[in-house]
């Protein structure tokens, strides 16, 4: 008798050790989706970067778009935000940049950009931890805004360079 009761015993320890896991897995998926405070902020424009800006309709989407960022609540939402980013960022892609703003260190920004959005976008796909690349995100985002105002404060000729 006592090795039934211990047999038995050990059973139902072994199966009560089994759902407190699952529970714990679960608790644990829920919230490692996207931690919203890890992101940085969006670097802001200056007088003239924004005053050069502010027709570009396709870059005005963008940043609605990546405002949409802060606000999201589950993993769905974060999912339509980056199908829409990536929408928004082939938009700006095909659009007409603004004459100062048409230069390769611009684009090669958005490029970057591009890569990090689809690499988020895949995170979020494959149910993994998107924190990290949405900040490289985010980063790379800031980068193409920094390099705005980098272009409008820039007062260096290029013409006198090059005749000398």
């Amino acid at each position: 008798m006592r090795k039934i009761m211990s047999a038995f015993f050990l059973l139902l320890l072994s199966v009560a050790c089994q759902e407190s896991a699952e529970g714990k897995e679960e608790i644990k998926e829920e919230l490692q989706f996207l931690q919203v405070t890890a992101i940085p902020q969006r670097v802001i424009l200056n007088a003239k970067a924004s005053e050069i800006s502010r027709d570009w309709m396709e870059f005005n989407a963008l940043n609605i778009g990546f405002d949409a960022l802060y606000k999201v609540e589950n993993e769905e939402d974060l999912a339509f935000v980056l199908d829409d980013l990536v929408e928004r960022q082939k938009a700006l892609e095909d659009s007409k940049y603004p004459p100062e703003f048409d230069l390769p260190q611009v684009r090669s920004r958005q490029k970057v950009m591009k890569t990090f959005i689809l690499k988020t976008r895949a995170a979020v796909e494959y149910r993994i931890d998107a924190t990290e690349p949405a900040v490289e995100m985010m980063e790379a985002y800031n980068a193409l805004r920094n390099q705005f105002n980098v272009i409008v404060n820039n007062t260096l000729d290029l013409q006198l360079l090059s005749d000398e």
